[in-house]
């Protein structure tokens, strides 16, 4: 059983998140000499960082359902209870609520906890501690107290999943005040945000899009990636921006490929990070093309999208040359696994928005 220890003397010193900036002297080497690139998958990447946060700070803790001995349900934690022993990398109760309760409990005794819900679905039973407690814990002790939780959650669909196993509840969490939210869509930004969230002093809702576990990159841990709070453009265009974030960045740009060939350009942003957001590249790119489309996983209705169409008509209405359109799953419960690519936008359904807003007058 983890140790009790008295919360650090620095803890609460200061109320704004610690966001470090990393450099090659930051990053230890785990305790298998493991080379500074290499080509990932994103659950490879995802494991690296763990090890590499592990190695860094002996506070830092791994815990939920099958992660020790199984590794977890895609072994993203594969090895770390061989490596730092029962005590950092551990498997609970299957009781969501519990896991993150007990999360933060050590976090207040000074650990930083990483704890796993195995499936998007499955958080729903925690949603009451998330919402209630971890993400107000901060604030309601006016910054004495830091809660350096980065819950890691399995997300969104593509894989085929029963029911309850590809979920999209990104929006739930946006709307509680007080959480980070991050979805990364590549190997190197899954190694890079995960670091930077498990160094925050802010709870983090971690979302990892399981159609692109198996997704390959090459990835430098010496060189940080933009932190928390930063969007990148991952193909620059002229006529529509499209705005996404997750497994749909790589839908995205094949979408692009496609409107090359009808003669639209689009560019695409990845959001990276939903909360906070940055706002300023959306504005940016928005204003050089004059149209906007958002897409999601999520239904429509109260999904991101909403919230990004509305800011986005607030803040740059004379820089558009149409309404800004949105293409998302429908406002259903998620559909048996046969029915999913139905279910779930892609390529024509990006492709629909964009021929409505270019053919706007």
């Amino acid at each position: 059983m983890t140790l009790i220890i008295d919360r650090p003397a620095a803890q609460g010193d200061s109320p704004e998140p610690w966001e470090p900036d990393f450099t090659s002297a930051d990053v230890a080497a785990p305790p298998t000499a493991l080379p500074v690139t290499a080509e990932l998958t994103m659950v490879a990447a995802i494991n690296r960082a763990l090890r590499d946060a592990m190695v860094a700070d002996d506070h830092v803790l791994v815990f939920g359902e099958d992660v020790a001995t199984l590794g977890g349900v895609f072994r993203v934690t594969e090895g770390l209870a061989e490596t730092f022993g029962a005590e950092r990398c551990f498997d609970t109760p299957l009781a969501e609520s519990a896991i993150i309760g007990v999360a933060i409990g050590l976090a207040i005794r000074g650990f930083t906890p990483v704890p796993e819900i195995q499936f998007d679905g499955f958080s729903y039973p925690a949603f009451d501690q998330i919402a209630s407690h971890l993400a107000k814990y901060r604030m309601r002790t006016h910054g004495d107290i830091n809660m350096p939780v980065t819950v890691r959650i399995p997300s969104f669909g593509g894989i085929g999943a029963v029911e309850h196993h590809s979920e999209s509840t990104e929006s739930y969490w946006l709307h509680t005040a007080g959480l980070k939210v991050v979805v990364p869509s590549t190997p190197s930004d899954a190694y890079w945000l995960l670091r930077h969230s498990i160094s925050s002093a802010d709870p983090v809702i971690f979302l990892e899009p399981k159609r692109r576990y198996w997704a390959r990159e090459l990835v430098d841990t010496s060189a940080p990636a933009p932190p928390i709070g930063r969007a990148m453009v991952r193909r620059d265009g002229t006529d529509v921006t499209v705005i996404t974030y997750g497994g749909l960045v790589a839908t995205a740009l094949n979408a692009a490929d496609l409107a090359d060939e009808r003669g639209w350009s689009l560019e695409v942003v990845d959001l990276r990070s939903l909360n906070p957001l940055d706002f300023d590249t959306v504005a940016a790119s928005v204003r050089r093309t004059g149209r906007a489309v958002v897409m999601h996983e999520g239904p429509r209705t109260l999904g991101f999208g909403a919230e990004l169409a509305a800011r986005i008509s607030e803040e740059c209405f004379y820089d558009l040359e149409a309404p800004v359109l949105r293409a998302t799953g429908f406002d259903t419960p998620y559909p048996p696994a046969r029915l999913e690519k139905v279910w779930l936008p892609g390529v024509d359904r990006l492709l629909d928005c964009v021929e409505r807003a270019v053919g706007q007058p």
